[in-house]
């Protein structure tokens, strides 16, 4: 199979990379790279030794260009037939969404929606866990995404928000892990900050709570200034048990009773998760080779990008949002 990269910023050159290592274990037949910046595309092939190309003559096409170029990729992808993998959100939008799966569904194509944290250890295990009734009655869940330092200016008022941008990635492993929905939000934020924030209408720190259709509650932070290190982290309360997900010796905490953790802290995404990054690639190509069924559809993504809109309207109107508010 040969593989295309369209989109050669951080992590589309950390894929491209990741597909170039699975080329020498003879995994991937080649690969061909593309992005708007020619030179980039030709730095990234010279130090892989890959192909500066177009993508979509490959055989399976990974797309990691910005949020606004992914639907009409999507369909375009779709209409060729193509296997495809695509960095979160599928679009900007609930209605973009909804015409990618109807493109995906009527050619059939199979179409991967970047959620790596469905494919990191610690998650895979705390799901497990609860599946198989260690953890007892699911009664809290917390969740924590927390960046060291905020994203370029320029880029926070084409992200679409805190909510659907950052932490789109805790709704989506909130379903993943707790295989519920969402029924209602109560989002909040604030701008402790740099002005470019709420000069987009965003926030810099955010902290919500909903509630599961099962009742199970869940409490949300976030910030772009977590200034010791990058932080991720969820904790599921039970009946029987308590399991955290990302409390290892890495995680940006000082314990103010004692030893606590001691490793150097996580300095963001991509070292926080490098091997569910590959874990998740391998994933698409088994997916794309017809041998496992998509392991996040734009179903998926589309469920997790309206927990995203339902929390940010909850933002601006300062009030509970129903999940059905925005899916009607």
């Amino acid at each position: 199979m040969r593989v295309g990269v369209l989109g050669l910023g951080r992590i589309g050159a950390f894929h491209a990379a990741t597909l170039a290592g699975l080329a020498r274990e003879g995994l991937v037949d080649g690969l061909v790279v593309g992005d708007a910046d020619g030179g980039r595309a030709e730095e990234v092939a010279g130090r892989l030794g890959v192909a500066v190309g177009d993508p979509f003559e490959a055989d399976a096409l990974v797309i990691a260009t910005p949020t606004s170029t992914h639907a009409a990729l999507l369909v375009e992808a779709c209409r060729r037939r193509l296997p495809v993998f695509c960095e979160k959100p599928a679009a900007p939008t609930p209605r973009e969404t909804l015409e990618v799966r109807e493109a995906a569904e009527r050619a059939g194509s199979v179409v991967h929606i970047g959620f790596q944290r469905r494919f990191d250890a610690g998650y895979t295990a705390a799901r497990e866990a609860l599946r198989a009734g260690e953890i007892g009655r699911l009664d809290r869940v917390h969740l924590i995404t927390a960046d060291p330092r905020p994203p370029a200016s320029g880029y926070i008022p084409l992200s679409g928000g805190i909510f659907r941008d950052c932490h789109i990635h805790d709704f989506d492993i909130l379903r993943w892990v707790t295989g519920r929905e969402a029924d209602s939000v109560y989002a909040t934020g604030a701008n402790r900050g740099e002005a470019f924030f709420a000069e987009a209408g965003d926030v810099d720190n955010s902290a919500a709570l909903l509630t599961m259709d099962d009742g199970t509650l869940v409490t949300l932070q976030g910030s772009r200034y977590n200034g010791n290190g990058y932080d991720v982290r969820m904790e599921l309360a039970g009946s029987r048990a308590t399991w955290a997900v990302g409390l290892d010796a890495r995680v940006p905490l000082h314990s103010a009773d004692g030893p606590g953790p001691g490793g150097e802290p996580w300095p963001d995404f991509q070292a926080r998760f490098e091997p569910a990054y590959v874990r998740e690639m391998a994933a698409f190509l088994e997916a794309a080779r017809g041998e496992r069924e998509s392991p996040c559809t734009v179903d998926d993504a589309l469920a997790a990008l309206y927990i995203a809109e339902a929390a940010d309207l909850s933002r601006r109107e300062g009030r509970a949002v129903r999940l059905t508010e925005v899916t009607k």
